[in-house]
């Protein structure tokens, strides 16, 4: 199972750097951000995928688009990119991106704040959760100096 789980991290981790996903690679993850956690390696592949195919249209990890960029989203506040003009729906939005609240936005945007500019919807439970797994693995809490790692 071990070994099973490293074959899948590394495999996840190769994929991503190699830019397999038709951007430049540190656009999709940067091997110092790239976390595994036992057993998830391969969900975490899946959220990569889901994220290049649903997200980057109007989403990067490391460029502002229409949307924000997403390296560091997982534990940040919302609203909170200094160099991304948010809708005044996200400027009042107080909360921090964890699994829970990710949950909740991808599921219905505009119902968890009205007036969002984000119209697009995840309906699937499981492609949220790899989505969310992914976009936590390219999280590491030096991208977020101004507030503590999440718990």
């Amino acid at each position: 199972m071990r070994l099973r789980t490293a074959l899948l991290s590394v495999t996840a981790l190769i994929l991503i750097q190699g830019g397999a996903f038709g951007q430049a690679s540190s656009d999709i993850a940067s091997p110092g951000n790239v976390k595994t956690v036992s057993g998830q390696g391969d969900l975490i592949l899946r959220g990569a995928k889901l994220y290049q195919r649903r997200c980057a249209a109007c989403h990067s990890l490391d460029q502002n688009r229409i949307g924000p960029k997403h390296r560091g989203l997982y534990g940040r506040a919302a609203g909170s990119v200094a160099d991304f003009r948010y809708s005044p729906a996200l400027q009042r939005l107080n909360i921090i991106w964890t699994a829970e609240t990710l949950d909740i936005w991808l599921k219905n945007p505009t119902a968890f704040a009205p007036g969002t500019a984000m119209g697009f919807r995840v309906t699937d439970p499981d492609d949220r959760k790899m989505i969310i797994l992914y976009l936590k693995s390219v999280t590491d809490a030096t991208d977020r100096p101004d507030q503590p790692p999440p718990h």
